[in-house]
């Protein structure tokens, strides 16, 4: 699958998609070593996607439920569960019992907000994502 990786505010993120589908989004991870040797020009509406986590990450919150994303690799579970948390917006937050779930699998975190889950008393709690709570944090003042 073509990846192309993108600067942010936040660091280098990559996406990641099969003809006209997205199969994964990465949030920077200084561990995860990038050579360019696997990357492409991505086509339009992947450079556009890009442009807008750009503005996501640089203060301009950006609503991403509009995105194609290939929910064919997730179980049926998992992907309801991650259609649901699409419709958690942009300063809010939601507890997993609203989701009668927790995540356990989210390839296109930020995209899909899983970091907009907290616990039931509102405490940050995991993030699967590089630097966990600690970008969890970050993520949501933003």
């Amino acid at each position: 699958m073509p990846l192309a990786t993108c600067p942010t505010p936040l660091g280098l993120c990559a996406i990641a998609w099969h003809e006209t589908v997205l199969t994964r989004f990465l949030l920077p991870d200084p561990l995860r070593i990038t050579t360019g040797g696997g990357e492409i020009q991505p086509p339009p509406w992947v450079a556009t996607i890009m442009q807008r986590v750009h503005f996501h990450l640089g203060g301009q919150p950006q609503d991403f439920a509009d995105l194609p994303f290939d929910f064919s690799q997730v179980t049926a579970f998992a992907g309801a569960v991650l259609r649901a948390t699409l419709a958690i917006k942009s300063g809010t937050t939601a507890t997993y019992g609203d989701l009668a779930a927790a995540l356990g699998n989210n390839p296109w975190p930020l995209l899909i907000p899983c970091d907009r889950i907290v616990a039931a008393n509102g405490k940050m709690t995991g993030f699967s994502g590089p630097g966990g709570v600690a970008t969890k944090i970050r993520l949501l003042a933003m």
